[in-house]
């Protein structure tokens, strides 16, 4: 009795270590329950990044018309001005004076050529007389008019709405007629000067969107629509110059600002796989798609196959496959490389999972 005691125990002890041996084992491990989706296509934005310069559609110099001292400058520079605004005023002491002076001669001339027309009327003068003094009252109102006309230049007015430059005078400075104190930039408008690298200058076209970017924000800064392609290469650069219309109501980008720039070129569609079902290792993108044996055995990695060939026939296994991708847009990767249309992608429960882990799917 003793002895068939003992080896109940002796089998039932080895049968345990049987037990614990075999669930050490990857092949008798549980399936991995995981979460498939078969890929799909997606249609993407083909684009070009590159960079450009923008440039503003007016840029006019500031210059008095006549020379003085300057009495006072009533703009900064980076301030905003409306067209006809007054800029900066210049010494009009003398100026005043000669035109109080025409004015008043002026006034004379034409009130003693009015006196004449009444006395040719009544004898008492010629016609001749009437005629000299019509001819100074149109000499006077004349030079009146021409004084009047200089004293207008010493305000300097703004030309155009804008953004003032850089401000180069103060009160007391004398000027020249005709030298640059400063500038306005009118910048609501702005063009993108856009460097295409020359292999890609049959990509782009007349009306193709652009987009600048700020290295960021993923949001653009502003867009544009191309309106000019150069016909010729730079030498030097080896690249196209195109130019895009960018609308700048808010005033955030400025004349001569470089900046990211994306030009669509198009759309086209491809294979997509989801953002969540990527990893990366080196800098290498993976993704685990659900496989078969047969389809291990083409590439087995370090996978056990003596093991797994042990499991039952309809086991399925996850694949690991590196992949090329393009540029991630929303949550999903363009696929370049290393997929096919039939291959299921893992989306969930891939925490754990290596090349050749079982695997069971989830409904």
């Amino acid at each position: 009795m003793q002895s068939r005691l003992k080896q109940a125990i002796a089998a039932a002890v080895a049968a345990a270590a049987l037990g614990i041996s075999g669930c050490s084992s990857p092949a008798a491990r549980p399936p991995v329950r995981v979460q498939a989706a078969p890929l799909r296509q997606e249609a993407f934005v083909q684009s070009l990044d590159t960079v450009s310069t923008l440039e503003a559609t007016e840029e006019i110099e500031l210059a008095s018309q006549a020379g003085g001292r300057v009495q006072r400058v009533l703009v900064q520079g980076g301030e905003r001005v409306k067209a006809g605004q007054l800029l900066v005023v210049l010494d009009q002491t003398q100026l005043r004076a000669d035109v109080a002076a025409l004015q008043a001669a002026a006034e004379t001339d034409a009130f003693t050529y009015e006196r004449f027309k009444g006395l040719v009327s009544q004898g008492a003068a010629t016609a001749l007389q009437r005629d000299e003094m019509r001819a100074k009252a149109i000499g006077s109102k004349q030079a009146l008019r021409a004084k009047q006309a200089d004293l207008a230049y010493k305000d300097v007015r703004a030309p155009i709405s804008g953004v003032m430059g850089d401000v180069s005078i103060k009160p007391g400075n004398v000027v020249q007629a005709g030298t640059p104190f400063s500038s306005i930039i009118r910048n609501d408008q702005l063009q993108a000067r856009i460097d295409i690298p020359a292999n890609q200058a049959n990509a782009v076209a007349r009306g193709q969107r652009v987009q600048l970017l700020d290295g960021i924000n993923p949001r653009p800064l502003a867009e544009g629509r191309i309106n000019l392609i150069d016909p010729g290469v730079n030498s030097s650069s080896q690249t196209l110059l195109a130019k895009a219309a960018i609308s700048n109501p808010q005033g955030l980008l400025r004349n001569g600002q470089r900046l990211r720039t994306r030009v669509i070129l198009g759309a086209e569609r491809q294979l997509a796989v989801p953002f969540s079902a990527v990893t990366r290792s080196f800098g290498q993108s993976f993704v685990f798609v659900v496989g078969t044996l047969r389809e291990l055995e083409r590439d087995p990695g370090k996978a056990d196959l003596a093991k797994l060939r042990r499991l039952p026939k309809d086991t399925l296994l996850a694949l690991q496959k590196p992949v090329s991708l393009g540029p991630l847009q929303g949550d999903l990767y363009p696929v370049l490389s290393g997929l096919d249309a039939n291959d299921r992608v893992i989306l969930s429960g891939r925490l754990g999972l290596r090349h050749g882990s079982p695997i069971q799917l989830e409904r």
